[in-house]
């Protein structure tokens, strides 16, 4: 197969995974997610890249969907994940800063800046809830990348990773919410976006775990919490 059918291929393979999502209803809401937990140490909200100025819908909804979660009393933690990869900015430091708009208490919120891809925020953010004593964790965020990701928090992760997918009606309740933030804290001299440094496979390669050497973990998985 020639090389240049296989980004229309991937493509078409995750629409179909999106299908497929959005037809699994019974995964729409925290309750049907969260088992037996009562309460989160903390939860991974994965970034997004920030341009123009302003979170787009997807981060809008995350960050919301975080603030969410913390005041209704799901999580007592949050922990935003991304490093700066297609913009100057720390996508979890933004995160952050809209998180603080919101009324998070910055003593809450902790951060990963090393992750590249959606599989990194996982795995970054699970070796820093390691490091600050946390048991129990969940991943925040949308119905699409939750649905990608549950194989890899099952199959990589020694501690239950369970998975908090966004529910649409109540990110819409908070249509009108639109604070503004000072970005510069954010800001990364001397940025190179991820398109320059890596080829498409390249980045392929990232987003389905390959720059995480699991050789080093035993059985190719990290140890519990």
């Amino acid at each position: 197969m020639r090389p240049h059918f296989l980004p229309s291929l991937i493509i078409a393979f995750f629409a179909i995974c999106l299908i497929a999502c959005a037809s699994n209803k019974k995964q729409t809401g925290y309750r049907a997610s969260t088992s037996n937990v009562q309460q989160f140490d903390a939860i991974i909200v994965p970034g997004v890249p920030f341009k123009n100025g302003s979170w787009d819908s997807v981060m809008k909804a995350r960050v919301m969907w975080s603030w969410i979660l913390y005041k209704n009393g799901i999580t007592k933690n949050i922990i935003y994940s991304g490093s700066a990869v297609y913009s100057p900015y720390k996508e979890a430091i933004i995160m952050g800063l809209y998180g603080q708009k919101l009324g998070i208490p910055a003593e809450h919120m902790y951060y990963d800046t090393l992750a590249l891809h959606s599989t990194e925020n996982v795995y970054y953010s699970y070796l820093l809830a390691k490091q600050l004593g946390f048991k129990t964790i969940a991943l925040a965020t949308d119905p699409f990348q939750s649905f990608m990701l549950r194989g890899y928090t099952r199959r990589r992760f020694g501690t239950p990773i369970y998975h908090i997918p966004f529910v649409n009606d109540s990110i819409a309740a908070y249509r009108y919410v639109n604070p503004r933030i000072n970005p510069r804290p954010a800001k990364v001299d001397s940025f190179v976006s991820i398109t320059d440094k890596q080829s498409f496979f390249r980045r392929f390669r990232g987003t389905m775990g390959k720059d995480i050497d699991w050789s080093k973990y035993e059985g190719g998985k990290l140890e519990p919490l």
